[in-house]
């Protein structure tokens, strides 16, 4: 991946959403907090390790926050930060565009253009 200037801020944004989950795993708590359990049951194909990881490094970064209930059987659920708001609202904008530009994006890669 490019390197960009710290102070350009687009490093900092991407490295947000960096790897294969976590613009998923935002995505999905956009609506409501969610429990680890139904959180992994919505999103198929990722592992307990690599959901638990990521979601560490989202609370890190300050996108989602983790909240624990003194309750019997212990609950903890996941919700987004207004950071994490406000960062899902662009990673939908770059879906819509994905969405808009498939068909060129394919193509190119077919005939080679890549």
């Amino acid at each position: 991946m490019r390197q960009y200037p710290a102070a350009c801020g687009l490093g900092i944004a991407l490295a947000a959403i960096s790897g294969k989950w976590k613009a998923t795993i935002l995505w999905e708590l956009h609506s409501r907090p969610v429990r680890f359990g139904e959180l992994r049951r919505r999103i198929p194909g990722i592992s307990e390790k690599v959901l638990s990881e990521q979601l560490r490094a989202m609370e890190t970064d300050g996108l989602i926050r983790r909240d624990v209930y003194d309750e019997v059987p212990p609950r903890v659920e996941y919700a987004v930060t207004p950071a994490g708001a406000s960062l899902n609202a662009t990673v939908h904008a770059l879906a819509e565009w994905g969405l808009e530009h498939v068909s060129d994006i394919r193509a190119m890669a077919t005939a080679g253009g890549r």
